[in-house]
């Protein structure tokens, strides 16, 4: 007991500065800069971005180190310096380092600027640089926060927004067979001033260029040069340059993120919400005519039988009331993947809700995987309890079992997927491979602090001991008829996850371009709205299954329950091999397993919490149902 207290006492610390770290208040101050101020600009890994043409597609997912020797980027001196980052901010791929560009606020107006020079490139890594930039690749900079952009306009609705990044090169025309390397760049920042000698930075744009021709010398970013073409089979001199632009803003600091927070044609996300809303109006609609209509009208029949004749004749559902809660095949198996998922639906709720009032800020980058990742370890106590109710209520005796493989496995099995995809992404030299120390955190975080908050939830739920049954079970179990083919279970999961899914393909777009495309996703509100409407339509579609396999006479429902629940993780799989062929062209093994298996992360959280949906939903209605008949 003495090394568990201790063991919280060190836990409980940590999760609370990582909170502290992941929260964003409103209100909180922006740095005032003076004149002549130094403006630090730090340097991400290189990601693979998305082309401007909607028939674009997605050509790597490996991202790079800025320093990595292979591109040969002028250093600061003494050499790179790592910059203190947030745990969701390093899982989800940010390797941010300190550069050599020396700005300072209001100073150098539009002066050109030798970054360095004498750079010598050799053939090997020109080919490296030339083919990352036929895979689309972009810089990524970071200037007060905020991330040098490119300005673009959205064709669909006009308008003007800040697309995070800018191109490492050229390769459109004319410099298909031989790229070109963007080595100049003219940085402009827009500042907003609220009062007199005091300066912020509200907006960074960034248009890179290349420039050829001579590489020694003085630079002049005024003359007409040809394009730099890097040689793949010599020795290649490159010289950076770059010029800074002030522009003064009416933008006030608290609203310069709305031009970088740009939601692609907001009409899409309104058609499918309504579209999603009307179908889950039709579903309850239906289920509350199966259900007050149907149900109750027998409900008040067989309640009104004399149970004093000697024949009684059952019918339908009612039929196998002896046996609706029956224990399941492997009822430790169900236990645990409803433990689970009612452990990561209580993280995605806090979670939305944190971002939905503003507490997530997209410059605290990483926050809104922190408070997810945070979230999932707190929320175990949820995932113990739940399991070990579920698990008593089922018949099952071996509680400590139940207990530590609530605990264990899911972490477990996740830990070992990311362990084997970071082995591929460090065969590539990729930097969003997960460095040691953050995994050990992870791991920590995990078997250390979640796995007995876990084994805390699953003893209160053991006191609390089974939940109640409104009917007996029979001794000898009745024989089941055989069940229409739309009412098996692959079948009946099949089915039901169309209309989950239908609710949820708009947002799964830009969540996945989010993901894999490296665009900013911050349309909360439609992601929270999508979210309810996916759990109510799940809950009912299930609880409209169960019935029409209880009235086939089959109360084998508690597995089925689950499956149909999540069926929409087979089209959320399905869903992800098209956009895999239609939005990705992935030349490498390392890219496409990585894609495979985080996509097969995702559809395993989705079937996790779907499915948990749909058992619960289930399970209190046939309470409900088998509650308001009498029984003698």
């Amino acid at each position: 007991m003495t090394g568990s207290r201790t063991l919280l006492g060190y836990a409980i610390p940590v999760l609370l500065s990582l909170c502290a770290d992941a929260f964003y208040l409103p209100g909180s101050a922006p740095h005032n800069y003076r004149k002549g101020e130094k403006v630090d600009l730090f340097v991400n890994a290189l990601t693979p971005m998305l082309a401007g043409t909607d028939d674009a597609k997605l050509k790597s997912l490996i991202n790079y180190d800025y320093y990595s020797p292979s591109f040969h980027f002028c250093e600061p001196e003494g050499g790179p310096k790592k910059q203190p980052e947030s745990l969701g901010s390093i899982l989800f791929g940010d390797r941010i380092f300190n550069s050599p560009y020396d700005i300072r606020m209001l100073e150098n107006n539009s002066t050109c600027q030798t970054l360095c020079s004498g750079i010598e490139v050799p053939g090997e890594d020109a080919k490296f640089i030339n083919d990352r930039i036929r895979e689309d690749y972009a810089l990524n900079w970071l200037i007060d926060g905020l991330p040098a952009a490119e300005m673009k306009v959205d064709v669909r609705t006009g308008d003007v927004f800040y697309d995070m990044g800018f191109n490492l090169g050229n390769d459109d025309e004319p410099y298909n067979e031989t790229p070109a390397l963007n080595n100049h760049y003219d940085i402009y920042i827009k500042y907003h001033s609220p009062s007199p000698d005091t300066y912020r930075v509200v907006g960074v744009l960034v248009w890179p260029s290349s420039r050829g021709g001579p590489q020694e010398g003085t630079a002049n970013c005024e003359e007409e040069v040809p394009p730099l073409i890097l040689g793949e089979t010599g020795v290649n001199n490159v010289r950076y340059t770059y010029r800074v632009t002030w522009n003064e803003s009416d933008t006030p600091w608290a609203t310069r993120w709305d031009n970088y927070l740009h939601i692609f044609d907001p009409r899409i996300h309104w058609f499918s919400l309504i579209n999603s809303f009307v179908i889950v109006v039709f579903l309850c609609i239906m289920v509350s005519m199966i259900l007050i209509r149907s149900v109750s009208r027998d409900i008040s029949r067989y309640n009104a039988i004399d149970l004093s004749e000697d024949v009684q004749e059952d019918w339908g559902w009612k039929l196998v009331h002896g046996e609706v809660f029956r224990t399941p095949p492997n009822p430790m198996a169900l236990s645990v993947l409803v433990g689970n998922g009612a452990q990561l639906c209580a993280m995605v709720v806090v979670t939305l809700v944190f971002a939905l009032l503003g507490f997530l800020s997209p410059s605290n980058r990483g926050s809104l995987a922190t408070v997810m990742m945070v979230g999932w370890t707190l929320f175990g106590v949820i995932g113990g309890y739940i399991s070990s109710r579920v698990y008593a209520s089922m018949g099952g005796t071996d509680k400590r079992k139940n207990s530590f493989i609530t605990a264990t496995i899911l972490p477990t099995f996740i830990f070992a997927v990311i362990f084997l995809l970071n082995l591929f992404l460090l065969t590539a030299g990729s930097s969003g491979a997960v460095p040691f120390g953050t995994m050990l955190f992870v791991v920590v975080l995990w078997f250390g602090i979640s796995a007995p908050l876990s084994l805390i939830g699953s003893y209160f739920g053991s006191k609390h001991g089974a939940i109640k049954h409104p009917v007996r079970v029979n001794p000898i179990p009745r024989q089941i008829p055989p069940t229409p083919r739309y009412l098996r279970p692959w079948a009946a999961m099949l089915l039901s996850g169309i209309l989950p899914f239908g609710a949820a393909f708009v947002e799964l777009y830009f969540v996945l371009s989010s993901l894999f495309a490296s665009r900013a996703y911050y349309a909360f509100g439609f992601l929270a709205l999508t979210a309810f409407v996916v759990s109510l339509t799940t809950a009912t579609v299930t609880i409209l299954f169960t019935y029409f396999i209880l009235c086939a006479e089959e109360y084998r429902w508690h597995w089925r329950a689950f499956l149909t629940g999540g069926g929409s993780a087979f089209w959320l799989l399905a869903y992800g091999f098209f956009y895999w062929l239609s939005r990705l062209s992935l030349d490498s093994f390392s890219s496409t397993v990585v894609y495979f298996g985080y996509l097969f992360l995702l559809a395993l959280f989705d079937f996790l919490i779907t499915g948990t949906i749909g058992f619960l939903a289930t399970y209190w209605a046939v309470r409900r149902l088998y509650s308001s008949i009498r029984i003698d």
